[in-house]
């Protein structure tokens, strides 16, 4: 019996043995995907439900895109046109756009410094500016923006990921960013 050797990865990437293996219904090598995978779907998550969402919302977000990832995993294609943590995140903005259409209960949103962990960056007042800016996109400016600028997915893959065109996700982004720009230069003046 040959030793196996260890398996070096970044975060956010997956081998293809264990990927093909959580096909096939290894829980240990789905869990394994999860832990890969879930940091990058929460902070999406966060960043497209905004300042108002709770962090129970978003883990229950979380825990639905991953519910959708196990139904639709044994169907992925691995050497298909989709990076798997693109797939992941077109699932993710699915369940954050039908979040978002539901009327939302009031309720204590995150903190200030949890939103900022959550977000993976500084506690900083631009940060809270662009946070404020993403908050009052419409959510499909909103998801164009954070897949383009927070998880650099080409064109391509987002317009796949949101069923659009790609030169209606051109405009889209172009609108978002204009409007991010607008609200970094009103905090100037």
């Amino acid at each position: 019996m040959r030793p196996q050797r260890a398996v070096v990865r970044k975060q956010g990437t997956l081998d293809d043995l264990t990927l093909a293996r959580a096909q096939l219904g290894d829980h240990a090598a789905f869990r394994e995907l999860v832990v890969c995978h879930q940091q990058t779907v929460f902070s999406y998550l966060w960043r497209m439900l905004g300042a108002a969402a709770t962090r129970a919302q978003i883990e229950d977000l979380t825990q639905d895109t991953f519910v959708r990832v196990h139904r639709g995993l044994p169907r992925f294609v691995i050497a298909g046109p989709a990076r798997l943590s693109t797939w992941i995140l077109t699932i993710a903005t699915r369940v954050a756009l039908n979040a978002l259409r539901q009327p939302q209960p009031a309720t204590e949103s995150l903190g200030r410094r949890a939103r900022s962990v959550a977000a993976g960056g500084p506690d900083t007042a631009v940060g809270m500016i662009v946070r404020e800016a993403l908050d009052r996109m419409t959510p499909e400016h909103r998801a164009i923006l954070v897949l383009r600028e927070y998880h650099e997915l080409d064109y391509r893959e987002i317009a796949d990921a949101l069923k659009i065109d790609l030169g209606t996700v051109r405009s889209r982004l172009s609108r978002a960013r204009d409007a991010l720009r607008a609200a970094l230069s009103e905090e100037d003046a």
